[in-house]
């Protein structure tokens, strides 16, 4: 397949916090798939401090670019700020739907939770499984797998919060997130 789209839609930690554009997840994985062979471009639609309602308010702008594959990394915020994941899920839902009715391939990026004050651990959990089930898409099971999910933080991959990735930890997430848009891309052919 050749002239790939492929939209990289989330929040800091798509857009790359902190750290130079060509550091981000999204560029990392668009030289990963040039130098695999594939033509293709990955456009990051990463927007800082962004709830999985920002990102559903502007999927239809982002659907303009006509992106062939969507990775979808949203709703870490929501569970920050202690919103409903009821709320959460049924947005993430409606992005997932809004793709599909476009044509899209939607990689849908698994998040962990982590203890924050009103959130409900054990909801958010559950989430992302259960809508890459309902929606039959792909899912990673853990989007910072290795970087910034409990059993592995460590302060040369995340910056002192302890959740957005450094430059070294992005090159994590590329890694992590490549397998995913391989199968994307076997799914297109």
């Amino acid at each position: 397949m050749s002239n790939l789209t492929i939209l990289a839609l989330g929040n800091s930690l798509t857009a790359g916090f902190m750290v130079a554009t060509k550091e981000a997840y999204p560029a990392l994985l668009e030289q990963k798939l040039i130098a695999a062979g594939y033509a293709c471009r990955v456009v990051n639609a990463g927007i800082n401090g962004e709830t999985s309602a920002g990102a559903l308010s502007r999927i239809n702008r982002a659907l303009a670019l006509d992106p062939d594959i969507v990775i979808l990394e949203t709703g870490l915020n929501d569970h920050f700020l202690g919103l409903d994941s009821t709320l959460t899920a049924n947005n993430i839902r409606r992005l997932v739907q809004i793709c599909q009715e476009s044509g899209v391939t939607v990689i849908l990026a698994g998040m962990r939770p982590v203890p924050v004050l009103g959130g409900d651990e054990v909801a958010f959990a559950r989430l992302y499984p259960t809508i890459a089930q309902e929606e039959a898409v792909i899912l990673i099971p853990s989007f910072l797998a290795g970087v910034a999910d409990t059993s592995a933080s460590n302060s040369v991959l995340t910056q002192v919060d302890g959740v957005h990735p450094t430059a070294a930890g992005y090159r994590v997430v590329a890694e992590t997130v490549y397998p995913y848009v391989l199968e994307a891309i076997k799914q297109l052919s």
